[in-house]
């Protein structure tokens, strides 16, 4: 199941608009149905590679916006060129201040697309994916600023179920959605929380 690549109507959407990667049309519709971005905002893309969501945003944003990307991967080059983008090679779990991301200020929103290397065994997976997804969520109260947004990849199971239902509380507005880019066969599906309460 790993390399399962459907060429299929976004992998050529994406290639024909220039985008890194198909992914930018789920956070295209989570941005265009939530408004989780605006222009000059401070953002933070977790495990950004190969950065279409980087590509998008720092459209959105606009000039006075910036956005910057982490991950464990090598600096993708292609990024590199545009003036409100900044991506480190680095792992989002060991910073322990924001200026080591050359930042001052907490983050308006945080992005996070981020997926464990998988061992194909499903309920091992849904375990690692939900240790990610807990990780993620302990990491707001230091990245995002009170009444920030928040967007995170989820792989659905009963387990996950329960845990998001504890952290809405610590947002105003909390949705689900699964974009219609994402393949049918997949159990993955994006939490939109907006206004953070810290």
């Amino acid at each position: 199941m790993g390399n399962f690549k459907v060429k299929d109507h976004y992998f050529n959407k994406a290639k024909q608009e220039n985008y890194l990667a198909r992914s930018i049309y789920k956070l295209e519709e989570i941005d265009q149905k939530y408004k989780v971005l605006k222009k000059g905002d401070l953002v933070v893309d977790f495990g950004y590679y190969p950065g279409s969501w980087i590509q998008y945003t720092s459209k959105v944003i606009g000039d006075n916006g910036r956005v910057v990307g982490i991950d464990i991967q090598e600096v993708n080059k292609k990024l590199s060129g545009v003036s409100n983008v900044r991506v480190y090679q680095k792992d989002i779990f060991n910073i322990s201040d924001l200026s080591q991301l050359d930042v001052e200020d907490k983050f308006d929103v945080v992005l996070s697309d981020m997926a464990p290397s998988t061992t194909g065994v499903q309920s091992l997976d849904q375990i690692r994916s939900l240790n990610l997804v807990e990780s993620v969520f302990g990491l707001l109260p230091q990245f995002l600023k009170v009444g920030g947004n928040f967007v995170i990849k989820v792989f659905d199971s009963h387990d996950a179920q329960n845990y998001l239902k504890d952290q809405k509380k610590r947002f105003s507005d909390f949705s689900y959605l699964k974009p219609k880019s994402t393949r049918s066969v997949s159990k993955e599906f994006f939490v939109i929380g907006k206004q953070f309460k810290a």
